[in-house]
């Protein structure tokens, strides 16, 4: 039988050779299993270019340094420079008997320079060498993932904006409770992102030290210059501290936790699209981009995209979980248990370069239905709160008796079969004498938004202006 992805055959007691990059120690090779629960190239090349930014620098400290010769480390270089765009260019061969991508760089390199390449590992190991394209690889993917949530950030609130005049029910316990605007609800995401953005950004700040040069776990005697490895590589600084260099996947754990929460919050809106989308509510409609058709029933148009997105904030919370447990019974420094560590992190940041864009254009996409909205936002005597509130202000009554009382007036309307409005002013009066025809003022649900004039409240006139403060900070 054969494993699809190494092409090696099933047989546990094949032995292959000794490896020429750590074998002088075994006189034998692994078995085939071995081998196979041992190499992490099928997962890990797509670390190639921070391996070999790293290697760069490393070289270019050496020859700084006078461990390497400039002939040496031009030769190095070159070398490097061809890895490089092999792998790139899609003609490198991968093979699993080299177990990973810093063995594959090195074991090329000395196919195509000879023994120079040997040299290039002087002062460090692969125990700080996966650490630092860990940390460059995910510098990488925070960068990248920045710009697309500020653009999801920008759709909604191009979408708020639209909309910041749009009533619509404001729900708790998914019960009606209050007017809000359709801008309003959409800004609560717009926050919600700005502190997933700076979650990763702090995460970012903490993972940009260098590990490079703490070699297996001890550090090294050669005069190595790691201030200069991290200044080429775009650190703040070094590691402090060798051990903690390798083994630490801190950076890596708080990556996917930031992950995580941004999950769930995609996860609550696309959530709300599908409440939004369906024929109960039909407060929005969404187009044929993203939506799709049932085999049997031609008239369904099943918010797929969105399923999707909250059905994914599963893996991503598993994902999270998975990397807390392999490392959470870890001694110092490096055990083989954390090459477990990168295919959480892939699978994480694959997922979200589908499900931050998705959402982006399904909120784009969607077309808000404001009459059944404007509706909806009456029903469940929604302006309840602002009756209570009028009893304050123009009865001066204690908001706990101001509360009983309008609670007595919902209930004889609901038992009349009206909302609040549609009880007279003589049936009010008979629950609390002092009300007078003033208060069908504030039962209408525009005049209950409007009067939300509060900071963060949902009055139009606020909702712009926290459109306005949020455009100036992207």
């Amino acid at each position: 039988m054969t494993d699809d992805r190494s092409g090696q055959k099933d047989s546990e007691d094949a032995n292959v050779p000794a490896n020429t990059l750590w074998g002088g120690r075994f006189a034998g090779g692994a078995s085939d299993i071995m081998q196979r629960i041992n190499a992490s190239i099928f997962f890990d090349q797509r670390f190639y270019r921070q391996d070999i930014a790293g290697s760069r620098a490393h070289c270019n400290m050496l020859v700084a340094r006078g461990i390497l010769t400039s002939d040496d480390g031009n030769a190095i270089l070159k070398g490097l420079d061809q890895i490089e765009g092999e792998i790139s260019g899609g003609t490198f061969e991968f093979d699993a008997a080299k177990e990973d991508i810093h063995m594959h760089v090195e074991a090329r390199l000395a196919e195509i320079i000879g023994e120079p390449a040997g040299r290039l590992h002087t002062g460090r190991s692969r125990n700080d060498q996966v650490a630092l394209d860990f940390r460059l690889w995910l510098r990488d993917e925070i960068d990248a993932l920045d710009p697309a949530l500020a653009r999801l950030q920008t759709a909604l609130l191009d979408r708020a904006e639209e909309h910041a005049d749009t009533v619509m029910p404001g729900f708790t316990h998914l019960q009606a409770a209050q007017p809000v605007t359709f801008g309003h609800h959409l800004m609560a995401y717009v926050e919600m992102l700005n502190r997933d953005r700076g979650r990763f950004t702090d995460c970012r700040a903490r993972l940009n030290e260098s590990p490079l040069g703490a070699a297996a776990l001890a550090g090294t005697s050669f005069p190595i210059d790691r201030e200069a490895t991290a200044a080429e590589l775009g650190f703040d600084r070094p590691s402090a501290n060798s051990m903690d260099a390798v083994a630490a996947r801190d950076f890596a754990m708080e990556y996917l936790a930031a992950a995580a929460i941004l999950s769930v919050h995609l996860s609550r809106l696309a959530e709300e699209i599908v409440n939004w989308s369906s024929a109960q509510f039909n407060f929005v409609s969404l187009g044929d981009g993203f939506t799709t058709g049932s085999s049997i029933m031609p008239q369904k148009r099943n918010p797929d995209a969105a399923e999707l997105v909250r059905a994914k904030a599963g893996r991503v919370i598993g994902d999270l979980n998975a990397l807390l447990i392999v490392m959470k019974g870890l001694p110092m420094t490096y055990s083989k248990d954390m090459q477990e560590d990168k295919e959480p992190v892939f699978e994480v940041a694959d997922t979200l370069t589908l499900t931050v864009p998705a959402m982006t254009g399904m909120i784009g996409d969607l077309t808000a239905n404001k009459a059944v909205m404007a509706a909806a936002a009456g029903q469940g005597f929604a302006t309840a709160t602002d009756l209570a509130d009028w009893l304050v202000r123009a009865l001066g009554l204690p908001f706990r008796q101001a509360h009983h009382v309008t609670g007595s007036l919902v209930k004889l309307a609901e038992d009349r079969g009206v909302d609040l409005d549609g009880l007279s002013l003589a049936d009010m009066q008979a629950v609390e004498g002092g009300i007078t025809d003033a208060v069908f003022a504030v039962l209408g649900v525009e005049n209950s938004v409007a009067s939300r004039v509060s900071q963060g409240g949902t009055a139009p006139s606020q909702v712009r202006a926290a459109i306005a403060a949020a455009r100036r900070s992207l």
